[in-house]
């Protein structure tokens, strides 16, 4: 049983030493889009979230991640939101880190995905979707 603990938290035990390596998104519970969630997303309280409430919301999020007030946000103060390939395409001048601007980026496009029926808001469903799940990974 304890032998597979390292695995259930996301942890590699090498000689006597734990590493963390980042769990797959499958393997991630899915964010419950609940009431209190709703709320903190869409305040004026229509029953969807707009393209400029989803970045708000990533807007303080971003403050808060970025602890040392540089502005930007490199892959560990982004605590896992933006993996490998997509760190890469979020940092196009290739300087390591992730500023405001780049960040809005990726949370337009990630609602662009998000949203099939180019309505420009996301409803519950959406954002229980595969994709809606990606942008409040990143946002929230």
């Amino acid at each position: 049983m304890f032998a597979r603990l390292p695995l259930l938290l996301g942890l590699t035990v090498a000689v006597g030493a734990v590493v963390a390596h980042p769990v797959a998104a499958a393997e991630r519970p899915p964010i419950v889009v609940d009431a209190a969630l709703l709320k903190t997303l869409d305040p004026d309280n229509d029953g969807t979230v707009s393209l400029a409430e989803a970045k708000a919301v990533g807007a303080a999020t971003f403050k808060k991640l970025d602890p040392d007030n540089d502005g930007t946000l490199d892959k560990k103060e982004l605590k896992g939101r933006l993996g490998g390939s997509a760190f890469k395409k979020a940092d196009p001048d290739n300087d390591g880190t992730v500023d405001l601007k780049e960040f809005d980026a990726v949370i337009e496009k990630r609602f662009k995905k998000a949203d099939p029926d180019n309505d420009g808001t996301l409803d519950k469903a959406e954002l229980e979707s595969k994709n809606g799940q990606k942008l409040l990974r990143l946002i929230q």
